[in-house]
């Protein structure tokens, strides 16, 4: 389910009699949205959070042990010569939107339910969420790109505690260990995710917001800080020259709000995209 109001998309899991178990369909419509929402000027944040009482509790297991069973895969894509998982897909998609992206988890968020807010820029969860990185419960290991993801996000340890046990841990523990930035009760997460939503809104150049957040998520896999030194110096020399820069100076020297002009378009390409898609991508 998808919404948009006071620049704020709304992406919401809408499966709540299945505890918004996580199927192809879903990742499709995760795709579709965040493409809406990149295309819309008027959206400048993405939010994703669960209807009913869960998150996401997992991929839907109607199929029983068939349910991994990728032998009929593949209309979604392909990497390395074999299906590409559907929660990468939606994982990936989320990775490479040009609006930051805030998960606002309400309740149970287990296997992909967990690794699919891991692109996310920010999460946030309610005292009522449980997370489970339970893969090797089921004989499994981690997907949606989470090998990636979860190590750089809480450190090696604490994935390989959460990703060996495969146990489910309170939100408390999700705090404590790095992997949320905030828990607060259950009715006020909609509106600790909106308030953090709006100040991004209303205050911020998107053209700097998108580009920011390129180079954040891109400068994790460099090896040296020269690779960020180039692209900041890069990047400072061509904004420095346009109206967004005049506007949020003068905004400031003016004690007034600013009213950024410039579109995302017109920029983005200062930075190369991120994830940039591999050769074996089909």
């Amino acid at each position: 389910m998808y919404g948009v109001h006071d620049g704020i998309a709304t992406i919401t899991l809408n499966r709540p009699d299945r505890l918004n178990a996580f199927t192809a369909t879903m990742a499709r419509e995760i795709v579709i949205s965040l493409d809406a929402a990149d295309a819309d000027d008027d959206v400048r944040v993405v939010l994703i959070t669960g209807a009913g009482r869960a998150f996401c509790a997992g991929a839907d297991l109607a199929d029983g042990a068939a349910t991994f069973d990728d032998s009929e895969a593949g209309q979604d894509g392909m990497i390395g010569g074999v299906p590409r998982d559907f929660g990468g897909i939606a994982a990936m998609r989320i990775a490479a939107s040009l609006k930051p992206v805030i998960a606002a988890i309400n309740g149970p968020a287990v296997g992909v339910g967990a690794t699919m807010t891991l692109p996310a820029d920010l999460r946030i969860a309610s005292d009522a969420a449980r997370f489970g990185f339970v893969f090797a419960r089921r004989g499994l290991v981690p997907e949606a790109a989470s090998s990636w993801f979860l190590p750089r996000i809480v450190g090696i340890s604490q994935a390989m505690e959460w990703v060996a046990t495969g146990r489910v841990f309170h939100a408390a523990e999700a705090l404590s260990g790095g992997l949320v930035s905030k828990v607060v009760d259950g009715d006020g997460l909609l509106a600790a995710a909106n308030e953090i939503a709006a100040e991004i809104a209303e205050n911020t150049s998107a053209v700097s917001v998108a580009l920011s957040r390129r180079m954040l998520w891109s400068m994790l896999g460099s090896s040296t800080p020269w690779d960020a030194h180039r692209l900041d110096s890069q990047t400072i020399s061509e904004l420095g020259k346009g109206p967004d820069v005049t506007e949020g100076v003068d905004a400031f020297l003016e004690k007034r709000v600013a009213r950024f002009p410039s579109y995302i378009a017109d920029y983005i390409d200062l930075v190369p995209s991120w994830p940039d898609p591999p050769a074996d991508l089909a």
